[in-house]
């Protein structure tokens, strides 16, 4: 073996054995193609047996060169899984689905995994339930990130997982830790999203759902991935303590779950309000939604305050928060709330959240940079550092946050120039790569909220996948690949 191969091979290991335990979440669909008795159960046999074999192949044959990993090997490990995942877990729709091509297999599950919650399927009530059942599972999956998992378990086999959680990792300040080792810390976020979870589901079995679909939507509302059991969304259900649920849980989802365990630890809501980040995420959503209940009313889209109210708080919350559901047709409405609601989901969830986006520390980073520069035009030696709550940020954060924007700009507008030159019209477009790259779901036009991705070609259908791919691992760990400097010693 080669010292170019020998390089790669812990990382080849580490992603081996990621394919086989990603391999093992198959066994609950198949479970329930089994005791269902659905046609599917073979195919679900077939794709877990690839998956598994092909991750514990990799696995041992790369065994004799593990070693702890460096901090490229961390970004290429967690690329690598974000760009194989999706290939194995689109097995079972790919074999079972009659006429689905494997772009579209593909695109599917990456809109699992990644949360995004686009889709290109149609006629989702008369799917077999288990692979609805898979396709909401992904998302419960990815939203904490299926590196946090594999992080937990990767001291079991014999290899620490600082360096992949750092890349995996959502935010400009990565370094918090909960506890001293990294693993306790996986363990410990993912223990809370379980715990919030099983609220969720509980939550929507009370407000009239039945368990299969309080388990997919509890799935798809604390991954904050947006995919329906149903093609109408929650306007199946026509039920506003439904509805209120889902705000309450797609809100929670969208705050930093290290937070979440701040607040239990300390047995007190105290900390959210002291919280910067998460006040100015809530504040963006009660002026949204206020804003968009008066718009609604006052251009006599519905014809009372409290319908505006109703769909102004579901549908705002849920596409700010990058969520995706939907109880009506807000394409139908005046161009500007869309929009609105589009241009919001950009920046407004919280690091740490299984959010998509800028995210709500990045925006207030810019904006205190801003405004300090205001300062040194009319003061030019005074001294204004930028702090957020209370804590003084560096520099170097600052310009990382200025990069991330120049690139997230030029990601905008390059993958929206691809989607233009291949043959779509301009709200298509660019909504489209706005709703992948933030990990939203539906866009506007032709893939509004009561369409879906199967109008795209499998040109423009693999763009938006990795729109979705490099929004969900927030660009710099994925295009720093691309760079000559990571590839030399």
């Amino acid at each position: 073996m080669n010292a170019f191969a020998r390089s790669l091979a812990p990382v080849l290991n580490m992603l081996g054995a990621v394919v086989a335990i990603f391999a093992i979440t198959m066994l609950l669909p198949l479970g329930v193609a089994f005791v269902a008795d659905e046609e599917v159960l073979v195919d679900y046999d077939t794709a877990f047996l690839i998956s598994f074999l092909g991750g514990a192949a990799v696995w041992w044959a790369t065994r004799p060169f593990r070693r702890e990993l460096l901090p490229r090997d961390g970004f290429l490990l967690v690329t690598l899984v974000w760009t194989v995942l999706p290939a194995f877990a689109a097995l079972p729709l790919y074999l079972h689905l009659p006429g689905l091509s494997f772009t579209d297999a593909y695109f599917e599950a990456m809109s699992g995994l990644t949360t995004t919650g686009a889709t290109v399927l149609s006629g989702l009530n008369e799917l077999p339930l288990s692979i609805n059942i898979w396709r909401c599972l992904l998302q419960w999956i990815g939203g904490m990130g299926i590196i946090v998992l594999a992080v937990a378990i990767l001291p079991l086999l014999g290899v620490g997982g600082s360096q992949v959680f750092r890349a995996e990792s959502a935010g400009p300040m990565k370094e918090t830790k909960l506890t001293p080792r990294i693993a306790d810390t996986a363990k410990l976020l993912y223990s809370i999203y379980v715990g919030l979870s099983a609220l969720c589901l509980l939550a929507y079995r009370a407000a009239g759902m039945d368990w299969p679909d309080a388990f997919m939507h509890m799935c798809t509302t604390m991954g904050i991935g947006g995919f329906s059991s149903h093609d109408h969304s929650f306007a199946r259900w026509d039920s506003v303590a439904i509805e209120l649920v889902a705000v309450v849980f797609m809100t929670l989802a969208g705050i930093n779950f290290a937070l979440h365990f701040t607040v239990w630890r300390a047995r007190s809501p105290m900390a959210y309000l002291r919280d910067p980040e998460v006040r100015g995420f809530l504040t963006v959503l009660v002026l949204a939604v206020l804003a968009l209940t008066v718009f609604l009313f006052a251009r006599g889209v519905y014809p009372d305050w409290s319908t505006s109210l109703r769909y102004a708080l579901f549908n705002g919350v849920s596409i700010i928060t990058t969520t995706g559901y939907a109880s009506t047709d807000y394409n139908q409405w005046p161009i500007v709330a869309p929009i609105m609601m589009l241009f919001l989901a950009g920046f407004a969830t919280c690091a740490g959240s299984t959010g998509g986006g800028v995210k709500m520390i990045r925006a207030l980073i810019l904006l205190k940079q801003a405004r300090r520069e205001f300062v040194r035009i009319l003061h030019p030696r005074s001294i204004a550092p930028v702090t957020v709550n209370g804590r003084v940020i560096e520099n170097n954060v600052i310009f990382a946050v200025l990069a991330f924007m120049l690139i997230y700009g030029a990601a905008l507008t390059w993958l929206t120039f691809l989607l233009l030159v291949s043959g779509l019209d301009v709200v298509t477009a660019f909504t489209a790569v706005v709703a992948c790259l933030n990990n939203i779901g539906p866009g506007l036009n032709q893939v509004g909220p009561v369409s879906n991705y199967a109008v795209l070609t499998d040109f423009e259908t693999w763009v938006c996948a990795f729109a979705m791919m490099i929004g969900r691992l927030e660009l710099m760990s994925v295009l720093v690949l691309f760079t000559p400097a990571f590839w030399r010693k």
